[in-house]
């Protein structure tokens, strides 16, 4: 259970931008197969299935949806499933505990949480758990990234049976992505601008920025924890990456900071140091020479033998 306190009002709001997650294409909601699974304690944390109706243990998608941490809902999910079910692979869509109130690592431990449930329900909902995969647009994204680099989580002396399942997947794609939250590691890379967005203060639980940079040694372990670039080794599954096109630096404004091309960059970089394969799609600025978007690689990748 987390800790409520009394805070003040974020006054920067968040900004909305294009996020464009998987296959914007699609219109159609289908009912989930199961609704509103808890898969923890907090009343928050509760996910829908979609299961494809295929013979045998299925690929599975797990879509962790964006808001900086601080509102959202799974329900985002559901026009954007037809897709990966018409290519045999299910969905699962996940709610989690917001910031401030929940501060990290609720929000990121939550859905790792979500993945060890899902694995340990496999038999049951014919889930292929060697091929489970992870998308989200924004902070979603930045949670997505965060399982795919960090070392797994897996407790093999729970005595919680969930907690020992294996919280590694086989690829991940994000949109519009944090690839880092530790305020003095980027703005430098974006300038004052990203400073202004709620995310960056809210994941720590304080009511400003001027407050979190004022305790920033407080705070900075759990900002690097929480940073996926500062997990990345060479041996981390395979990632797509899509950015807005607009690359201008300093960043204009705080919606535009916290979603830039430029933490995809630095990750493509980082990849490349490490020998990981790592697609980054940014119109004008970079393509990948195998996929044309997140569908096409999140498909290619839950469909491989």
């Amino acid at each position: 259970m987390c800790t409520r306190r009394v805070l003040l009002i974020c006054v920067v709001l968040f900004a909305v931008v294009p996020i464009r997650t998987p296959s914007a294409g699609a219109t159609d909601a289908p009912v989930p197969t199961h609704a509103d699974v808890a898969y923890a304690d907090a009343p928050e944390c509760r996910l829908d299935l979609w299961i494809a109706d295929e013979a045998g243990p299925r690929p599975l998608l797990v879509w962790i949806h964006g808001g900086g941490w601080t509102r959202g809902d799974k329900r985002s999910a559901a026009t954007q499933v037809s897709r990966f079910l018409n290519h045999g692979i299910s969905v699962a869509s996940i709610n989690y505990r917001h910031t401030p109130a929940c501060p990290l690592p609720a929000p990121v431990h939550d859905a790792a949480r979500a993945v060890q449930y899902l694995r340990f329900r496999a038999a049951d909902w014919n889930i292929r758990t060697d091929r489970i995969a992870l998308t989200g647009g924004s902070a979603g994204g930045c949670t997505s990234a965060w399982l795919l680099f960090h070392d797994d989580l897996a407790d093999p002396d729970a005595a919680d049976p969930v907690q020992r399942e294996s919280t590694r997947v086989c690829a991940a794609a994000v949109a519009s992505a944090q690839m880092a939250i530790d305020p003095k590691m980027i703005e430098p890379w974006l300038g004052p601008a990203v400073l202004q967005h709620r995310m960056i203060w809210c994941a720590v639980g304080e009511p400003n920025m001027k407050d979190a940079l004022e305790h920033y040694d407080r705070h900075a372990e759990r900002y690097r924890e929480f940073s996926p670039i500062c997990h990345m080794t060479a041996d981390d599954p395979p990632l797509l990456m899509t950015y807005p096109a607009d690359m201008t630096l300093p960043a204009r404004n705080a919606g535009h900071a916290i979603h830039h091309g430029l933490f995809g960059i630095k990750v493509q970089e980082r990849a490349q140091d490490l020998g990981i394969e790592c697609h980054l799609i940014i119109p004008g600025t970079s393509q990948s020479d195998r996929y044309t978007s997140i569908d096409e690689f999140l498909i290619d990748r839950l469909q491989a033998p």
